[in-house]
């Protein structure tokens, strides 16, 4: 016990980010000596004790500690490297380690046998390290380079299967498509610099982040901040229309996909605008709230038609991003913080769950060689028969996920929709449709999770193979989806199933609300909701199950959900072709215009060169050659007189003195 408080909360967090990062270090210098991981889980679970034991349970609900140290300076500023610890920053720490945990164990097994699977641990090393530093960083610069650090490493997991097309074109769009937004952000850094003088958030915040708001008016720069770090966190949470990377993303492994994708990368968009919450007026809050709950609506729509088991995953997890953003919208980050925890829960158990089903039915498909695509939910059912333990934790994850009663998701998406609905009837007018365009989003997170589970594990097998050969996965994999499971139920959360401020996550964070409680909601909303999630699951009941499907699969309006409302089409158009059709009239103009020019400059310094080369050889040469031709004939004929002869030197006296005798008598 004494040596527990001997040591700091500070320097423990800093060993927390620093063990995966040792992990990663000897996976890339061990290399394929090394597959089966054990590096890679020793350090994340070193990370998550220690996480718990020394950081969390020394800083939740007590003194906020933080620690500072000069990198350099740059004239009179001097930038800083530090950690920072409060209730929000190792809630967010200790999460991305519970989380990691139980996905390294359930990759030992699902990863087993990829000959890249030394490059996997690797990579799933170096983003733990990535995010665990963007957790803990005492100022914005610091947090910049975690950011664009976590996305580096996202885009070598999205790309891990670098032999397939698709994973190539998929981490390219989630890079270039992540660069838009981290643009944004380092404009938002740079305008806070520009008028605070400071990225400390200490500094500008205070060390609980909490008390008081720097954006005491609507100034310009401060919205520009503001819509700055909005807009990377639009890019990393994957919010309209900044969100066409994360469904592509499902190329990679679904293991990186439940961590990555599902509770801890894209929720960093989150975590960010929580850190920065008082930096936004109201201008930049009610932006958060219109895209975030535009993102919400539309992904559950496109959710709907999606047939590909991840690509639903995927949709689902933008939409519930999209409630995240709603909250922070009407200033209840709280809720938001709260919805992201619940939600990596029971989100990294349904893309688990289905890298289960996935698995079994890629071997099914390898044991009769035929084809078809193992990811496709038309392709299953009947499946609970086969799997029952991965069905019921699918099942408990989907309850959560549609937030039935006594789930975990219960109570933070009825936090959010209270919290939208206090705040749009405090505000009045067009507000109101933000809160009901939830509700709406939230009926439809039924469905189509119901759709899921019953075209999966109800009805009849869809293949004309047996599928007797199919069963529930190892234990090495349904362990951690089982520990997943009980922390998407609502005692691992708040002892009370009904009411959501009694959640211990709540009890950590003071937000004073710009709005009155309105305690009807805290009945009524809780009760429409899970009527209207039954008749939903009835509805798909009989469609899917029964067979009783009604509508034209071939409607406009399935094919547009289907497509994803044709955004990637569109920006193919118009980004992609544009800028392809950019470069082709760049490169035409550089080879005949630019290229011409300097090959007609070429050609005439060639002729000019020739001209200048035909008058040193025969002009200039020509003139020193005969002058010295001339000096070289006259010297050889004196040196003929001075030859040393006696009678050469009287001939030549006597041959003077003759011409000299003729020149007088002439003359």
């Amino acid at each position: 016990m004494v040596a527990v408080e001997l040591i700091s909360p500070v320097f423990a967090a800093i060993v927390v980010v620093a063990l995966p990062f040792i992990a990663f270090l000897i996976q890339a210098i061990v290399g394929k000596r090394s597959t089966s991981g054990n590096i890679s889980l020793i350090a994340i679970c070193l990370s998550t004790i220690i996480s718990l034991v020394f950081v969390f349970a020394e800083v939740w609900q007590s003194m906020p500690r933080s620690a500072t140290q000069p990198w350099f300076t740059i004239g009179v500023n001097t930038f800083t490297v530090g950690v920072l610890l409060n209730n929000l920053t190792v809630l967010m720490q200790l999460l991305v380690c519970v989380i990691a945990l139980p996905v390294h164990i359930y990759s030992r097994a699902y990863m087993k046998g990829d000959p890249g699977i030394h490059r996997y641990w690797m990579y799933l090393s170096l983003f733990c390290f990535a995010m665990l530093g963007l957790c803990i960083s005492k100022n914005l610069f610091m947090m910049y380079i975690f950011w664009e650090l976590v996305g580096f490493a996202s885009y070598l997991l999205i790309g891990f299967w670098f032999t397939k097309e698709s994973a190539v074109q998929a981490n390219k769009k989630a890079f270039i498509v992540n660069r838009i937004g981290d643009l944004g952000l380092l404009i938002g850094i740079a305008t806070v610099f520009s008028v605070y003088g400071s990225l400390d958030l200490v500094e500008l915040f205070g060390k609980e982040g909490r008390f008081y708001s720097v954006a005491t008016d609507n100034s310009g720069l401060l919205t520009l901040a503001g819509i700055g770090f909005f807009i990377g966190a639009m890019a990393k949470s994957a919010q309209f229309p900044l969100h066409v990377w994360l469904p592509d993303a499902m190329e990679g492994p679904t293991a990186v996909s439940s961590l990555i994708h599902a509770a801890t990368m894209v929720a960093a968009g989150v975590f960010l605008l929580s850190s920065v919450f008082p930096l936004f007026n109201d201008t930049v809050l009610l932006i958060i709230a219109i895209i975030g709950v535009t993102t919400a609506a539309s992904a559950a729509y496109f959710a709907l038609a999606q047939t590909d088991i991840k690509k639903i995953l995927a949709f689902s997890t933008i939409s519930q991003l999209g409630f995240m953003m709603v909250a922070i919208g009407v200033g209840a980050w709280d809720a938001a913080m709260f919805h992201l925890v619940t939600h990596a829960f029971f989100k990294c158990l349904l893309f688990l769950g289905a890298g289960a089903v996935i698995h079994e039915m890629a071997h099914l498909k390898h044991a009769h060689q035929l084809d078809f695509d193992p990811q496709d939910i038309n392709n299953m059912g009947g499946l609970r028969k086969q799997m029952p333990k991965t069905f019921i934790l699918m099942a408990i994850a989907s309850l959560a996920l549609a937030g039935f009663p006594f789930t975990s998701g219960f109570l933070s998406k009825d936090a959010i929709l209270i919290s939208s609905y206090e705040w749009a009837i405090s505000k009045g007018g067009a507000s109101i449709l933000i809160p009901v365009l939830l509700t709406i989003v939230s009926v439809l997170t039924a469905f189509y999770i119901g759709r899921l589970i019953f075209k999966v594990f109800f009805g009849e097998f869809k293949l004309s193979v047996s599928n007797s050969n199919i069963h529930d996965a190892n234990r090495t994999m349904l362990l951690p989806m089982a520990f997943l499971g009980i922390c998407s139920l609502f005692f691992v959360f708040s002892f009370n199933p009904i009411y959501y401020h009694d959640a211990n996550v709540f009890q950590g964070f003071y937000v004073d609300y710009n709005f009155e409680e309105i305690h009807s909601l805290h009945v009524l909303i809780p009760i429409g909701l899970t009527l209207a999630s039954c008749f939903m699951w009835i509805i798909a009941w009989r469609w899917y199950v029964k067979g009783a499907y009604p509508l034209n699969g071939a409607s406009k309006g399935i094919a547009f959900s289907l497509n994803q409302g044709y955004l990637n089409q569109f920006y193919a158009r118009t980004f992609v072709a544009g800028t392809v059709n950019l470069s082709k009239g760049l490169y035409w103009f550089d080879r005949n215009i630019i290229d011409g020019i300097v090959n007609q400059l070429g050609t005439l310094a060639k002729a000019i060169s020739g001209v200048a080369a035909w008058v040193d050889k025969y002009i200039v040469d020509g003139f020193i050659n005969t002058l010295g031709g001339t000096t070289y004939y006259f010297g050889h004929l004196l040196r003929w007189v001075q030859n040393g002869r006696l009678q050469n030197y009287l001939g030549f006296a006597f041959t003077v003195l003759l011409i000299g005798i003729i020149y007088l008598i002439l003359t």
